[in-house]
């Protein structure tokens, strides 16, 4: 399997343009196909009734903080392995590939179980229980979504490490059989069965199960740079080795804490959604799921930054890790404008993809041009721009930055925008962009220093 190749020989050109093709293109294909996931469910559920669709975005704003937390936990031992990988280290690459995945597994097993106990009161949360069938169908769509969080916690663990050596095809693939697997089982289960949100809920498990059994798979396969060893003779898969665990959190609870913070406040803006009219909240669940699709290419650069500033800061090569993070923050702006344009002048297009009432529509299109601008604008500076903090193992700082913006604009100007100014959705999504403009700066800021690029993790 090819994996991305850092070039010991060339100082000026760490990685060609064909390595970074390489790495880049399968995982646009991959964040297309992950988003697909969700987006399919809301788009197929659709055809259910405005109640289906609000279940299934209320669900999905929760389903997003633990899925972010896995993949902060990915990201973590990414990052460590990539630096590994950059000192020449592969043995301590592979332990950190074992460890990262016995700790993704355990935490997301513990999630399951919690969410399996309380989901009722988690809901209540979330949803003030004004419409009984849309608060039935949130119960039923979450209990069977969180079955299948160990196996999202060890699927995102094998592609975090995938990406750690360059090998994103393998993850891509893996998604595809996913999406198939996802988008098959709607087609069938939704409809036809008659299970609705459930039929949607048990594709979901069903393809995550079998994405995570086809990535352990991949990772035993020891012509990987980073790979899964069998336990040799007096020890067992499952034995946890603290110290590299303390390494991978190290970035990974920065991060998770950070996006699962992040999504607290997005559960918190939900419970103002959720007094809206189911129309409206179904706008806000169906404006979401576009929006995940426009800021693919931007999402897979950053996942991509994360292997390439990764392994150029465990290689001590700092003024590359900086000069290749503002080449990839120009990939990022330049790859964020064609749809976005698209989003601009033809909301309609998007929103028509799915099954809409008309008091809705008029809202949605609002939201889906404002979005597109603080696309255009600052999406890159306050997403793309932290991952190459993170890379190096600046995770603290990004975290800080991130809950106190989230916490005094997203949450705070959303309450003063909708109830203080009357907005109503439109003031949630307004408060959103200032949260980004907050966030980029304060990433600049630190970027433009040095601090950041002495942050290494192993």
């Amino acid at each position: 399997m090819r994996r991305l190749q850092l070039h010991e020989e060339n100082p000026t050109n760490a990685f060609s343009r064909r390595d970074l093709v390489a790495l880049i293109l399968p995982l646009i294909a991959e964040q297309f196909l992950a988003v697909m996931v969700g987006m399919a469910d809301t788009a197929m559920v659709s055809g259910v009734g405005g109640s289906a669709v609000a279940a299934v975005s209320t669900v999905d704003t929760l389903n997003v903080l633990f899925i972010q937390l896995f993949s902060a936990m990915s990201a973590g031992g990414a990052v460590v392995a990539a630096q590994y990988l950059g000192r020449g280290d592969r043995k301590n690459a592979c332990a950190a590939a074992r460890q990262l995945m016995l700790s993704t597994f355990a935490l997301a097993t513990a999630v399951t179980t919690l969410i399996a106990v309380f989901h009722r009161q988690i809901i209540g949360l979330m949803d003030n229980g004004s419409d009984p069938n849309t608060l039935t169908q949130s119960y039923t769509y979450l209990l069977i979504t969180c079955l299948s969080y160990p196996f999202l916690g060890v699927y995102n663990g094998g592609v975090g490490l995938m990406r750690a050596m360059g090998n994103s095809r393998a993850s891509m693939w893996t998604s595809i059989a996913m999406n198939v697997i996802n988008i098959g089982g709607n087609a069938l289960l939704i409809h036809p069965c008659g299970l609705g949100v459930a039929g949607a809920g048990i594709s979901t498990l069903l393809s995550r199960i079998v994405s995570a059994v086809v990535i352990v798979g991949i990772m035993f396969n020891k012509s990987m740079p980073i790979h899964l060893d069998k336990p040799s003779k007096g020890e067992h898969f499952f034995q946890f080795d603290f110290e590299m665990i303390r390494r991978i959190f190290r970035v990974g609870v920065p991060n998770g804490l950070e996006n699962s913070l992040f999504q607290v406040g997005k559960v918190l803006i939900m419970g103002i959604i959720t007094t809206f009219p189911t129309a409206i909240r179904a706008a806000n669940g169906i404006c979401s799921s576009i929006s995940g699709v426009v800021n693919i290419p931007g999402n897979a650069i950053g996942l991509a930054s994360i292997t390439i500033v990764g392994q150029l800061i465990g290689g001590d090569r700092k003024k590359e890790a900086k000069q290749y993070s503002v080449k990839l923050l120009k990939l990022m702006y330049l790859s964020e404008l064609p749809l976005n344009l698209l989003l601009f002048f033809f909301p309609e297009t998007f929103i028509n993809l799915f099954s809409l009432e008309a008091a809705g529509v008029p809202v949605a299109v609002q939201i889906m041009k404002l979005y597109a601008l603080g696309s255009i604008t600052t999406w890159a500076l306050s997403f793309g721009m932290p991952n190459f903090l993170r890379a190096a193992g600046d995770a603290k700082f990004t975290m800080a930055v991130s809950i106190i913006s989230m916490l005094t604009l997203r949450v705070g100007a959303s309450y003063a925008l909708v109830y203080g100014m009357g907005l109503g959705l439109l003031g949630v999504w307004i408060a959103m962009h200032l949260d980004w403009i907050m966030r980029g700066v304060c990433f600049c800021v630190r970027f433009a220093g040095t601090k950041w690029l002495d942050k290494k993790v192993i």
